[in-house]
């Protein structure tokens, strides 16, 4: 029992130091490593005992969706974005039996196009609108394109995200403009608030704020020595006052929401969130993961997982104050080195509830599905792709986080790798100059249940002065039991 103590007493002592280390150590991501080319060796992913993996298209451009129609041929969605400011053209391509990719409908300069679902012989694709606001998009076979609801409030740092058809109704996801509720220097990095400098986040539900602002350099004026003083809730350079009430609104940031099947005005769901990213549903259920806070911006968070929620109607889920049931002024979300973080709300909507799992720090835990097939195995189990840390952009990592496929028992919150690369290194192919898996950004399950599909969005690299998305590297894999 003395030994016990003794060594609760050391760790006790230790842990400043342990803090003021990890301060100082260099950051090692999974991106900062500079990458070589792309390989495709299915032989370097690691999986379970008796299932097998192979690559089914490959050569694509920011893959992030994959859908099936009703005969279960694979069609797949190109981003038309990436971060580092990379446009290309968004796309909607079918996939041949040959391997070969044909196109089926165009967008426009305004992606990211997040995801896709295919329900009675319609498309239905988000738009995540980083140029002229998010949008979801119905898309006929013949590659005609409706519009179902436009000027979402996609214009940040996080898209309209999803969809998925669900009782009759499209559900989607709000990613909010800023990082943690304030707009800084961080989203000037970001591209956007030079092109929308008035643009911030919209809450779905009147609140009242503590008043905090924060002060730091403005990128939007050539003078180096010129300061800006930004509150929660508002434009860039505008400052709050305590008891201030911020208007609700919908459409709202951070948010799920829906719309009826042939369009109309959006109907909340619940909100909170910070980026709900990918969504499912199963047993008459609706589930979210949602990317937690990055170190970075006026009001940096530390040490915050991403998180897998069942979502309640009408509930509030902690954004921009709680990173699961935890408060952010808890001692542990406290950058090394830097003050606690302050709370913006004065009061709180309510309390969010616990979490069904928190996933890796960092890891971009985003698209998700549940096996429901005993032909595949692990039936009622989720199944979340990771694309992987973006080290140094999103804080400092110690070792790569993410990369792979990950599952999880929704019903004990236990969380088990699932596909992964090989090896005793975690990380990207490319920066193990190995051929597997490069950053997995969606996984959905075949209709006839037996086959997993991952979509492998490509090589990122930020080894260098930005971020670099190399067109040509994504992929889509299939895995099977044997």
């Amino acid at each position: 029992m003395k030994q016990k103590l003794y060594k609760c007493l050391m760790l006790l002592i230790a842990l400043p130091f342990l803090y003021g280390c990890y301060g100082i150590r260099p950051s090692r991501g999974g991106a900062e490593a500079k990458t070589s080319e792309r390989k495709i060796n299915p032989m370097d992913i690691g999986l379970p005992t008796g299932y097998a993996i192979e690559a089914v298209a490959t050569d694509l451009t920011f893959p992030t969706g994959i859908a099936f129609d009703g005969e279960g041929l694979i069609y797949v969605v190109e981003s038309g974005y990436s971060y580092g400011e990379t446009w290309t053209q968004p796309r909607l391509l079918k996939i041949e039996s040959s391997a070969k990719a044909s196109v089926v409908a165009t967008g426009e300069e305004n992606g990211p196009w997040n995801g896709v679902d295919f329900y009675e012989g319609q498309f239905y694709v988000s738009e995540g609108g980083e140029r002229n606001g998010g949008k979801i998009l119905r898309i006929n076979k013949e590659g005609e394109v409706t519009t179902l609801i436009e000027n979402l409030p996609s214009m940040g740092d996080h898209h309209t995200n999803g969809p998925i058809v669900m009782n009759g109704y499209v559900y989607f996801g709000q990613g909010t403009a800023t990082n943690s509720g304030v707009v800084g220097v961080d989203n000037a990095q970001f591209g956007w608030l030079k092109r929308h400098p008035d643009f911030h986040d919209i809450p779905c539900s009147d609140i009242v704020l503590n008043g905090k602002n924060y002060k730091t350099d403005n990128p939007l004026t050539e003078d180096p020595n010129d300061k800006a003083n930004t509150g929660s809730y508002v434009p860039f350079n505008t400052t709050t006052h305590e008891g201030q009430i911020i208007k609700g609104s919908l459409p709202c940031s951070g948010s799920l929401m829906r719309i009826p099947l042939n369009g109309g005005e959006p109907e909340l769901i619940a909100w909170g969130f910070r980026n709900p990213y990918g969504m499912a549903a199963h047993n008459d259920k609706l589930f979210v993961v949602e990317n937690g806070f990055d170190d970075r911006g006026s009001r940096p968070v530390w040490g915050t997982g991403d998180i897998l929620w069942e979502v309640k109607e009408n509930q509030w889920y902690g954004w921009p104050d709680y990173s699961g049931h935890e408060p952010l002024d808890h001692h542990g979300y406290k950058v090394p080195g830097k003050g606690t973080v302050e709370l913006l709300l004065k009061d709180h909507p309510s309390e969010p509830p616990k979490p069904v799992a928190v996933l890796g720090v960092h890891s971009s835990s985003n698209g998700m599905d549940f096996s429901t097939s005993e032909d595949f195995g692990f039936n009622g189990k989720a199944f979340i792709a990771q694309l992987g840390d973006m080290a140094p952009n999103v804080g400092k990592v110690l070792g790569p986080v993410g990369f792979k496929v990950v599952m999880v028992d929704v019903e004990l919150g236990i969380v088990q790798d699932f596909a992964l690369n090989k090896g005793n290194k975690n990380g990207p192919a490319s920066q193990l100059k190995k051929g597997g898996l490069e950053r997995p950004i969606a996984v959905k399950f075949h209709p006839d249940g037996k086959s997993l599909y991952v979509v492998d969005f490509g090589i990122i690299d930020t080894s260098g002065k930005g971020t670099v998305s190399r067109k040509g590297t994504g992929v889509v894999w299939k895995i099977t039991k044997k």
